[in-house]
């Protein structure tokens, strides 16, 4: 599960030649929110949606522009787990593929790299997963521990990812110690919660719902 192995061929990059309202049009296109930018095959770094609404100026070029993130990279032979880490250190939801001459060869999400795991991973797994959705000003996660625990539920682990959809909301995934969510999620929605999916545990242990469960616990989130 190397990393060049996930890299996602609809992102393309940008380069400080051009201008931002391409990297606008591109981003409306596929629908995210940083595009990497190259300057001769080399990595420089991503090029944040926000910012150019802030500019407002379709002309103006990359070049001009402050980039995020210039080390959120990783060499093409190394592991995904190793894309996990990069991205949640820099916080991106795009994580650079270099090889070892340090050329640029892609990117992949975040949302590509746990799928890979939850692809691979068949270990038996105790507990469920559930993903909530909310704007960040709304995340609590001693209040979310609060009401599941008023179901004798325990979270064991959270993990927050940003929705690439929308950049005002974050998707906050939970690793909850019960095998059926049935009585913990009308009691969250009936906080006003609302909950994207959830993944209950079933005996078969190749089943998707155990694999990303196990995703979860192998990364200690």
């Amino acid at each position: 599960m190397q990393a060049y192995e996930f890299i996602n061929n609809l992102i393309p990059p940008l380069k400080l030649s051009d201008k931002t309202g391409k990297a606008l049009s591109w981003m409306e296109e596929i629908r995210i929110n940083n595009l990497p930018v190259v300057d001769n095959g080399v990595f420089v770094g991503l090029v944040n949606g926000d910012l150019i609404f802030d500019l407002n100026n379709p002309e103006t070029l990359i070049s001009e522009l402050t980039l995020e993130n210039s080390g959120c990279w990783v060499f093409a032979d190394q592991h995904i787990y190793d894309v996990l880490r990069v991205s949640s250190e820099h916080h991106s939801n795009l994580v650079a593929i270099l090889d070892r001459n340090s050329t640029y060869l892609g990117v992949v999400t975040m949302e590509d790299s746990i799928s890979a795991f939850a692809e691979s991973l068949s270990i038996q797994s105790h507990g469920s997963v559930m993903i909530l959705s909310m704007n960040m000003n709304e995340y609590s996660l001693a209040e979310i521990s609060r009401i599941i625990e008023s179901e004798n539920g325990k979270v064991l682990s959270s993990f927050i990812s940003t929705d690439p959809l929308d950049n005002n909301k974050i998707k906050l995934t939970l690793k909850i110690d019960k095998p059926e969510l049935r009585h913990i999620k009308a009691t969250l929605e009936r906080f006003g919660y609302r909950i994207l999916d959830q993944y209950q545990q079933v005996e078969e242990a190749s089943s998707e719902e155990e694999r990303i469960g196990n995703l979860l616990r192998f990364l200690d989130i």
